[in-house]
């Protein structure tokens, strides 16, 4: 294994926001952000590397329950713009939507040949407990790595309490512990100990590598519908019914299964008559749809719901309104959804 730490690794640090950067207001308690500046000066053990270090400080820096697309453009275009002048890049982001935004960086960016790591804290950087110097230290660190004067993870990532995970494949699973993230569906690409360990069969390295296009269309015009029991007519029907809707992501229980009432299936029908794009996905943490395995699913598969198969909701919604926006007919978005873009499915 050689060390990606030479004179000429440059690496852009993105600053969108988030715990790690955040103070406790004394007049009122509640966390807010402080000046970038604060942030570097709380980790003085990245002045050791020998990288060139550069940021980019969002305005205003946001909590992460406020990204939504514009945000993620706007992220992907400061990658872009900066694309060829950096090694790696590290985008300090709020918690509690970064399995979102990593998702849908990850569909934006065709042949990438660089990574782009995201990562965070669940306390701020100045609190002597916080975990975000690790974090932040490690993220660098893995931007920077390459073998054979290439990057050593060309992806996507989060990186998070010594484990890096593909970012499409990564949900949030705690709000207070500081191992906030896992990846059930698919293994962590790294883990940081003495050594940080790679497991490299399980990176997605370009074959063919092309010209980076960065696409940044999305509609927004989706829904996600969980299922629970005792759900009614009215409420389901009223949601199918939005005026403008374009996808939904039905939560459902275990491999794809709905109640079988004669109702649901036919809001289901008229919708997907109409044009709305149905995806079907596991309420379960881990698995997948298996849709017909049950006859519960099976009528979903006969009336045109594709199959999510072991997406995570943050990858199927985020890829839904992406592929909404790339001017696609339905069939071709079924196809694509259908199809790993970015390894956030197992086919």
């Amino acid at each position: 294994m050689t060390s990606g730490k030479n004179e000429k690794t440059s690496i852009l640090i993105i600053y969108t926001g988030g715990t790690i950067g955040m103070v406790q207001r004394p007049e009122t308690g509640t966390l807010a952000p402080v000046k970038f500046e604060q942030i570097l000066k709380e980790v003085p053990e990245l002045n050791k590397f020998n990288y060139n270090i550069q940021t980019v400080v969002f305005n205003p820096v946001l909590d992460s329950s406020n990204m939504n697309p514009a945000v993620w453009v706007k992220i992907a275009l400061t990658i872009k713009k900066n694309y060829n002048s950096f090694d790696g890049f590290v985008i300090l982001h709020g918690t509690d939507t970064m399995a979102y935004t990593a998702s849908a960086l990850s569909y934006m960016f065709e042949n990438l040949d660089k990574p782009i790591i995201l990562t965070g804290s669940q306390l701020p950087i100045g609190t002597i407990r916080t975990d975000g110097k690790e974090n932040l230290i490690t993220s660098m660190e893995i931007a920077a790595y390459k073998e054979n004067g290439k990057s050593k993870v060309p992806e996507v990532c989060i990186y998070f309490d010594f484990r890096l995970y593909r970012g499409n494949r990564t949900v949030k699973r705690d709000s207070e512990q500081f191992s906030a993230f896992h990846s059930v569906n698919y293994p962590a690409l790294a883990v940081a100990g003495v050594d940080i360990r790679f497991s490299s069969e399980f990176i997605y390295i370009p074959g063919n590598k092309g010209i980076l296009k960065v696409n940044t269309k999305f509609d927004d015009n989706v829904v996600i519908l969980k299922m629970f029991p005792g759900i009614s007519e009215k409420v389901f029907s009223s949601i199918l019914n939005i005026p403008g809707l374009k996808g939904i992501i039905l939560e459902t229980f275990g491999s794809g299964n709905v109640p079988t009432v004669n109702w649901l299936i036919n809001c289901i029908k008229k919708a997907i008559k109409k044009g709305i794009v149905v995806l079907n996905i596991t309420q379960c943490e881990g698995g997948r749809v298996i849709m017909g395995q049950y006859e519960t699913s099976l009528e979903l598969l006969n009336a045109g719901v594709v199959s999510g198969k072991d997406m995570t909701s943050e990858a199927a919604v985020t890829k839904l309104m992406f592929l909404l926006g790339q001017g696609l007919n339905n069939s071709e978005i079924k196809m694509y959804l259908n199809k790993s873009l970015r390894g956030e499915i197992s086919e």
